[in-house]
Formats: C-alpha cells, sequence, structure tokens
C-alpha cells in the first residue's frame, strides 16, 4: 500500500525532514510513505485568501494519484484514537487501496479539496505548525501499523 502525504509547503527545514524520514523509513514494504510538497502561493500585505486557497487545493488535487482514497486533515474534522487509527488503516490494506493525505497552508484547506475526501481528520483541537505537522502525521501512521504488526513500539 502506498500512503501519499500531500502537503502544501516547501522548503523545510532539516529537522522536518529527518523526522518525517524517520518514520518513513520504519514502515518496510508493505505500507510505503511518499511525500509531495507543493509550493504555497505567494502571500503578502492584502494577499486574496479565497484566490490562493482555490489555487492552492487545484494543485492538491492534480497532485492525488489515481485510484486513491482521499482523507484531508482539518480542524473540523473527526477525533480519533491511534487505536482507531490502526483499524481503518487495517480496512485500507484490506481494500488493497492507495491512500492519500493532505495537508494544507497556513489558512487551511480549499472546500474542493474537503469536498474531494473521503474523510476528514482533526489531529487535534491544538494549532500546529504545518512542518510539525508532516512529522506527527508520519509518526501516528507509523504508530498505527505498529499496533497492526504487535509491534512493541505502541506499548
Amino acid at each position: 500500500m502506498r500512503v501519499h502525504v500531500i502537503a502544501m509547503g516547501d522548503r523545510m527545514p532539516a529537522w522536518v525532514e529527518q523526522g518525517y524520514q524517520e518514520y518513513a523509513k520504519r514502515l518496510g514494504s508493505e505500507l510505503q510513505l511518499y511525500l509531495h510538497e507543493l509550493t504555497p502561493e505567494k502571500r503578502g500585505k492584502g494577499a486574496d485568501v479565497k484566490r490562493i486557497l482555490q489555487k492552492e487545493g487545484e494543485r492538491m488535487l492534480q497532485a492525488i494519484p489515481a485510484n486513491c482514497d482521499v482523507v484531508a486533515l482539518d480542524r473540523e474534522g473527526q477525533s480519533l484514537s491511534t487505536e482507531s487509527l490502526a483499524d481503518k488503516l487495517k480496512d485500507w490494506l484490506g481494500a488493497g487501496r492507495d491512500l492519500a493525505w493532505l495537508i494544507g497552508g497556513p489558512e487551511g484547506m480549499s472546500p474542493a479539496c474537503l469536498q474531494r475526501a473521503q474523510w476528514r481528520v482533526s489531529l487535534s483541537a491544538m494549532t500546529f505548525p504545518h512542518p510539525l505537522v508532516r512529522i506527527i502525521l508520519a509518526e501516528q501512521i507509523y504508530r498505527a501499523y505498529s499496533i497492526l504488526k504487535n509491534h512493541p513500539y505502541h506499548k
């Protein structure tokens, strides 16, 4: 199974890349994690946020590989436990479908991306910096997978 993380934002600090890659490499061959970084629209004083979200959303939608189920990270999304994520991951693995997780930019995600998603998930009621979200998501996917494999990581 391929899990695509489609994230708005590029040129991340080295610690972000290292943290993300640490969990991606732990997953092995049955579950492979791929990061697709998208360059955000330019922002400045008086920027048209609605237009920015629309353009970024169009690029996110284009980046979703064919035949993927889509999950959008959204502060209004469903809050779930790691065990619940593991149950859902088991279903996805059993169905043999690839998965795309969408991480929006600083202003969030376009309505078109939210509509495209089959599932909306909230990582927390707190707000995290977008670079850190990549690491949290990769770690939670690894943790959920370790639960399925009875690996002691989750203990």
